[in-house]
């Protein structure tokens, strides 16, 4: 059992990020101190979503300058911390060099984090945000679990620098993380593996997020023959910051834990979309047929590749939540709640036009 003395600051890595943000306002709301690490703390248009949420919560928040590639980055920030969220990590498929864009600033990032973590006397607990891509590459990898879904015992053992290197990225973060803490005894880790993440981004305009590249595709007319039927998990941004919070604060909170609220697909999303938005975007409301994605898919996007349609597309995504709703006292909130509360936040942003295309 550890116990986090919340009068004590709290560490969050990567704070600007899409995910870490919603953490960052949820530990601020609790009236706790956030130490906040960034690139540039004095860019204060990236910094302003936090500086508002900061002012009209009990909690504070200070800014460190750190980076994930360089070693001592974090000690500024860790000093005094007994919990430490390592959050940031680049998320982005389509990438020119993987070791370099990837796996490295994952890989590293968490060393550096980790091995500060170690240095710093007072840590007690490390929350490390992985990702149910450490447990799986590919939908079809269900064909090759126990009982056909994926749970926290479950490994990534296909994906590559050369394929689905994100999957790879941090998979090899994660078994870092687990190697570094088995190595000690002062802090424990609990890891966070969420599925796919959507939800109201806090700064819409800033937000580099997959998921809303996703949304926005299936909202400005990029996809509006037919949505992929590519079977993923989802979780709102708000849950998985809620899931934080318990994973750091809850005494017994211990292992890996997926976070996950739906298993669903790409279609089904794009059908829920479709009944509020279809008037005013172009939401597609069927699918786009499997060989027409074999044949064009590579040719729209390098990372659709022959492999990935064959492996995903017509298969379902199935994941057990079972241990975050039972030790992290998890609820997820319903996916027509979280998807359209997304498109509006893209609309009110000016992410996402309206008028269909």
């Amino acid at each position: 059992m550890t116990t986090i003395n919340k009068s004590k600051p709290v560490m969050v890595t990567g704070a600007t990020g899409y995910v870490a943000g919603w953490v960052v306002k949820r530990l601020l709301e609790e009236g706790l101190t956030v130490h906040a690490t960034v690139r540039n703390p004095d860019d204060k248009q990236k910094l302003a979503h936090l500086d508002a949420i900061a002012a009209n919560a009990p909690g504070s928040i200070r800014y460190f300058k750190a980076e994930l590639l360089t070693e001592g980055s974090f000690a500024e920030a860790m000093k005094d911390c007994e919990l430490v969220y390592h959050t940031a990590s680049p998320y982005t498929l389509d990438v020119k060099d993987p070791q370099r864009d990837l796996v490295d600033p994952a890989l590293k990032g968490t060393q550096n984090v980790l091995m500060q973590a170690n240095k710093t006397p007072s840590v007690k607990r490390v929350v490390v945000t992985s990702s149910c891509a450490a447990i799986y590459s590919d939908c079809s990898d269900l064909d090759r679990t126990p009982n056909g879904i994926f749970t926290e015992e479950i490994w990534n053992t296909t994906s590559n620098l050369e394929y689905q290197p994100y999957s790879y990225s941090k998979t090899l973060a994660e078994k870092e993380a687990w190697r570094i803490a088995g190595e000690q005894n002062q802090w424990d880790l609990v890891v966070v593996n969420p599925c796919g993440v959507f939800g109201p981004a806090l700064n819409p305009k800033y937000s580099t997020s997959e998921s809303t590249s996703m949304l926005k595709q299936l909202g400005d007319g990029t996809l509006k023959t037919g949505a992929p039927n590519i079977g993923i998990g989802i979780v709102d941004v708000r849950d998985l910051a809620d899931a934080h919070f318990a994973a750091g604060f809850n005494p017994d909170a211990n292992g890996r834990n997926i976070i996950c609220g739906h298993n669903s697909s790409m279609l089904e999303m794009a059908k829920i979309l479709h009944k509020e938005f279809g008037n005013t975007h172009a939401v597609p409301n069927r699918a786009v047929p499997k060989w027409l994605l074999m044949m064009v898919g590579p040719m729209v996007n390098k990372v659709i590749t022959r492999r990935f349609v064959k492996n995903n597309v017509n298969r379902e995504w199935k994941a057990d939540n079972s241990k975050s709703k039972r030790e992290l006292g998890m609820k997820y909130r319903p996916l027509e709640e979280t998807l359209h509360d997304s498109f509006h936040a893209l609309i009110d942003g000016g992410v996402l036009k309206t008028g269909k295309k």
